[in-house]
């Protein structure tokens, strides 16, 4: 009896000392810049895909993705955290190509790109590079250093 009551203690105590380090030290996590919105860079962390909204994807934000452009070019969303338009972090993706010819800039907003749509020096379709799943979720959080 006394065999067994040691034996499960020793299996709790050491679960106890295998956790207290992932409570104790966490770590910090890394929100480096990823996704542009309204102007202003956004971290982000992991993703989750999402299915095909089937024509409904009114609770996705779009995000636009670039196959080519400016060096330092984020991807680019609809909206972001203060917007009233922002859906928190679920996405349809868009990829942006600029057009032969065009000056490729980097752009910060949904209003920036149609500017360079309606000049033709980019051109925008529905669904991602082979890179990236076409709906998924994924907050924008504060940029940390």
């Amino acid at each position: 009896m006394f065999r067994r009551i040691s034996s499960v203690l020793a299996v709790i105590v050491f679960g106890l000392l295998a956790a207290v380090p992932v409570f104790a030290a966490p770590g910090k996590p890394d929100f480096g810049a990823a996704i542009y919105a309204d102007g202003v860079a956004w971290g982000t962390k992991g993703t989750t895909a999402l299915p095909n909204p089937q024509g409904a994807s009114g609770s996705f934000d779009r995000l636009y993705i670039f196959t080519n452009g400016a060096t330092g070019q984020l991807a680019v969303s609809e909206a972001g955290p203060g917007n009233p338009n922002y859906n928190g972090g679920r996405w349809e993706t868009w990829t942006a190509t600029w057009n032969q010819g065009a000056d490729a800039v980097v752009l910060k907003s949904e209003a920036e790109i149609m500017e360079h749509v309606q000049s033709g020096d980019l051109s925008l379709h529905i669904g991602s590079p082979d890179f990236h799943p076409d709906y998924f979720q994924c907050p924008l959080l504060p940029v940390k250093d």
